[in-house]
């Protein structure tokens, strides 16, 4: 009689334990989806910031672009007309040459010409045009113009001998290239070489 009922009160107790577990399951199953839901937020928070960062680096890279651009833009916006004025500037040198050589009473003519010559010279440094230094200097295709090679025993190979035009600078760029004449090698004819150093024109 006491294993008859004891073979009834086991299978009662193995339910009890079945509905026991039955009520574990979904609490573990609901952690479980709470803590899948936080790994997939944090996933989504790093990846939300992640792009944020590539955003703000994208756009501090235009503002320095765009800052460098209106810089330049303020640098040279008067290069066209600066351009225009060297040709003036040059009239200005051939004169005072034309006048030195032929040795004009008229000083007074000369002072006044040269005053104004000296005034446009120092509008155009204010603006930071600098003239290049060319002769004496090696041959630089990115300043000179070559427009003749000559041979030369008082100059090394390759070195600027003559300036025939002035060549300049607006703020650290070339805006004209100085024309020059280029020493080679001496030799026993005294003919101008045709040039073939220039990579303009």
């Amino acid at each position: 009689m006491d294993e008859y009922k004891e073979s009834l009160t086991d299978p009662e107790k193995k339910e009890g334990q079945k509905s026991d577990d039955h009520a574990q399951l979904p609490e573990l199953t609901g952690i479980d989806m709470i803590s899948s839901k936080v790994v997939e937020l944090e996933n989504s928070i790093n990846q939300y910031k992640d792009q944020l960062l590539r955003k703000a680096a994208e756009f501090e890279n235009y503002k320095k672009r765009v800052e460098n651009d209106s810089s330049n833009i303020i640098r040279f916006a008067n290069e066209d007309l600066i351009e225009k004025l060297l040709p003036v500037l040059d009239d200005f040198e051939r004169s005072f040459e034309a006048l030195k050589d032929a040795r004009s009473e008229s000083e007074s003519f000369i002072k006044g010409v040269e005053m104004i010559y000296n005034k446009l010279k120092r509008v155009l440094d204010l603006q930071g045009i600098k003239p290049l230094e060319a002769v004496g200097k090696p041959f630089d295709p990115e300043l000179h113009d070559a427009l003749l090679q000559m041979p030369s025993a008082d100059h090394p190979p390759h070195t600027v001998m003559q300036e025939v035009e002035k060549g300049y600078i607006l703020n650290d760029r070339v805006i004209r290239h100085a024309k020059v004449i280029v020493s080679t090698e001496p030799q026993s004819s005294d003919e101008p070489i045709p040039n073939d150093m220039s990579e303009s024109d």
